[in-house]
């Protein structure tokens, strides 16, 4: 890096430039405004932040304006109001700033484990798993409407108290049984935690993504909200076409096939994770072993 200066330094004289001093420290500094200027510029594009952002420019520009022209009157009420404007600001792009604390805390930046990784037991069984797409598929057959909502990490119990209590394990009937027409649970949601469905006719946020196409009713709706707002996954059976979709992390996949949803939900299962056992267990088993 000090080479590279000096030929700078050498070659470009004629300029007067000021002494240039890198270090290791200030391309390391560089690096991590580059990544933090990057990603604020991807989030504003990417959210509502991104209108709401070119009503502020308006108005810094006519702040800007005021102190210039020197208007005392109204940079005495800007510098009274100057809290309430940032309290204001945090009130209105509470629920990206929501989204982007998640997402800090899904990467486990700060999750120090000095240890063998412990095992983690995985969401729901084999079984589970199996009822699941065979629900789905039999009732995609005959185009019954169903939303199917698998808790992972966060909890769903808000969106479960809306609901009626089921606590029953999984079947591929059970779920076929409460989204058949005409029948007392068929209208809204059904939450899935481990292998039990704990609640049905449950309500869920609906998202306010403007990209959805305007051929989805309230159910995929619905689904993709609870995606926005959880950790959750969710299985929508179109009632008008029968066709299977899948929403996770606010992204909608449509018209699944059955291998498609067998290999997202052994991916949601998390079963890989169950294998990695700690050093000091896998050492004892092979001892007990040999």
């Amino acid at each position: 890096m000090s080479a590279v200066v000096t030929w700078f330094e050498e070659h470009f004289s004629w300029l007067h430039l000021p002494s240039i001093t890198v270090t290791l420290t200030d391309v390391v500094e560089i690096l991590i405004l580059g990544f933090i200027i990057y990603k604020l510029l991807k989030w504003i594009m990417t959210s509502h932040a991104f209108s709401l952002l070119r009503g502020i420019l308006v108005i810094v520009v006519a702040v800007s304006l005021i102190y210039l022209l020197q208007m005392d009157t109204l940079i005495y009420i800007i510098n009274q109001g100057m809290s309430l404007v940032i309290l204001t600001a945090v009130v209105i792009f509470q629920p990206e700033l929501r989204k982007a604390l998640e997402s800090l805390g899904e990467r486990q930046l700060l999750n120090f484990n000095f240890g063998p990784r412990a095992q983690i037991a995985q969401l729901f069984s084999d079984r589970t798993l199996n009822e699941l797409v065979k629900g789905s598929v039999e009732m995609a057959k005959v185009k019954t409407g169903a939303l199917i909502v698998i808790e992972q990490n966060e909890s769903l119990h808000d969106y479960e108290r809306t609901g009626i209590e089921v606590d029953a394990i999984v079947t591929s009937q059970l779920l076929i049984n409460i989204f058949e027409k005409n029948t007392p649970l068929h209208d809204g949601a059904v939450i899935v935690r481990g292998d039990r469905v704990t609640s049905a006719t449950c309500y869920l946020p609906l998202s306010d993504n403007m990209s959805i196409s305007k051929a989805l009713g309230t159910r995929h709706r619905a689904g993709l909200g609870a995606s926005e707002a959880t950790d959750s996954l969710t299985i929508i059976v179109s009632e008008e076409t029968g066709a299977i979709s899948l929403a996770y992390k606010g992204k909608l996949t449509r018209n699944v096939n059955e291998k498609t949803l067998r290999d997202r939900l052994t991916q949601f299962q998390n079963k890989s994770e169950l294998k990695r056992k700690p050093l000091w267990k896998k050492a004892k088993e092979e001892s007990e072993e040999s």
